[in-house]
């Protein structure tokens, strides 16, 4: 996931505005009122100034929250000490970031993907994938340096989301004999209109394509590309949309 700029900020639970969700736990009031709203409370963690810490999360973004003495108001931003230092951020890496990359991880390993590159490499990146998408397209260019100097591998987690041939095209890559090679083909060709799509979709790939459409908006993303990787710290994260020349180091590493 992306991390947002930490800030000092004061926001309480009844401004937040947002969907319920499931049933809460044994927690406080306020905490609870913040579960009702959609907040997934993980755990607890020690914090400073008589303050007992929450780890949380909601759409796929780590949260802290802190409730007053006396337990009567919850307040949500960053802890900042008098040097400036982030207290937030170790209990939100240790409750909720790191468990939640494994977690996630592990499901964009089950997904229903095509290779790009070689298995054997330093780097392995996960990306959503509509075939009709352009930006997905202008990722796979840009990729090409790494890709072909053996330092990334791109999954591809194949979609159907964005036209009416989105489907008949994800079904005709994922159904063919050597599904990297047809992808390959598929966004060499990409400006003419790519792989022919395929007209009789079979129950396999029709559910494949549900499973990994489902993934993706469980992971809060609703765009492609949306791509994920694991940062310096091995913390998952998020971006949408093609990235710049700077986001491109940042994920995939150093130029070849």
């Amino acid at each position: 996931m992306i991390k947002k700029p930490c800030i000092l900020v004061t926001v309480l639970f009844a401004l937040l505005g947002i969907a319920p969700a499931a049933q809460a736990k044994d927690w406080p009031a306020p905490i609870k009122a913040l579960e009702a709203q959609g907040v997934e409370v993980i755990g607890t963690f020690d914090a400073l100034g008589g303050l007992t810490g929450y780890a949380g999360m909601i759409e796929q973004q780590p949260l802290a929250i802190y409730l007053t003495v006396d337990g009567k108001q919850a307040i949500i931003g960053t802890m900042i000490d008098a040097k400036g230092a982030n207290l937030s951020q170790e209990p939100l890496d240790r409750l909720v970031s790191k468990p939640m990359t494994v977690k996630t991880w592990k499901q964009l390993e089950k997904s229903t993907w095509i290779a790009d590159g070689s298995k054997n490499v330093p780097r392995v990146i996960y990306t959503f994938t509509d075939p009709n998408c352009p930006y997905c397209n202008k990722f796979w260019n840009d990729a090409r340096p790494w890709v072909k100097a053996g330092k990334v591998q791109l999954r591809h987690i194949i979609v159907a989301i964005l036209t009416d041939t989105s489907a008949g095209k994800a079904a005709a890559l994922l159904s063919a004999k050597d599904p990297q090679v047809a992808l390959t083909q598929h966004e060499q060709q990409h400006a003419s209109g790519g792989v022919k799509l395929l007209g009789q979709i079979s129950a396999t790939v029709r559910a494949q394509l549900d499973a990994n459409q489902k993934l993706m908006q469980q992971l809060g993303s609703f765009a492609t590309p949306t791509i994920f990787y694991k940062d310096a710290s091995g913390n998952l994260q998020k971006i949408q949309g093609a990235p710049s020349a700077e986001m491109l180091t940042t994920i995939l590493g150093q130029p070849a």
